[in-house]
């Protein structure tokens, strides 16, 4: 019996590490490499507008062709963020923002926003947060907003493209 014992004592360490990497660094090494990619486009704390998604695209893992995209990644180390989604005339968009570790830290769609602009300021715990905007408290420095939108029509996609690059971020 006491034979098995160290054996299964370092079985026990190795799973409670892998367990640790799986659960922590894994997400946090995954979204790091999706805000580079994207960042690749318009920069930290810049919102980028992707075309409409193809067979081929690969910047967001599986995107859906019937949306149109557009992401800001961002970095709050020095500043609180300031990001305004503006209202499209399509059935259905929405703001995500994710944390480092893949985490949705703050949605809302449309419906929830009543089809008005939404302007919200990203801050880590402890920033201040700027009056009269509502504060999203993100606890992870890193991450990703992100705008989506759905395009009934590929027709209507000219349209929604103009006013949906009326969006920002930026830092404040």
């Amino acid at each position: 019996m006491r034979a098995w014992m160290a054996p299964l004592a370092v079985g026990a360490i190795v799973a409670v590490a892998a367990f640790h990497i799986g659960v922590g660094a894994v997400p946090r090494g995954l979204m790091s490499v999706a805000t580079g990619r994207i960042a690749q486009a318009g920069g930290i704390n810049h919102m980028a507008f992707a075309p409409l998604a193809t067979d081929r695209s690969r910047l967001v893992v599986r995107p859906s062709p019937d949306l149109a995209y557009a992401s800001c990644p961002f970095d709050l180390a020095e500043r609180p963020l300031l990001i305004e989604a503006a209202a499209v005339d399509a059935p259905y968009w929405s703001l995500s923002v994710f944390d480092g570790r893949t985490n949705a830290a703050f949605v809302r769609n449309n419906l929830q926003a009543r089809n008005a602009p939404m302007r919200i300021a990203l801050v880590r715990p402890g920033q201040p947060a700027p009056a009269g905007v509502e504060a999203v408290t993100v606890p992870t420095r890193r991450g990703i907003a992100l705008i989506r939108i759905l395009i009934p029509d590929r027709a209507a996609f000219a349209a929604i493209d103009a006013a949906r690059r009326a969006s920002f971020c930026r830092s404040l």
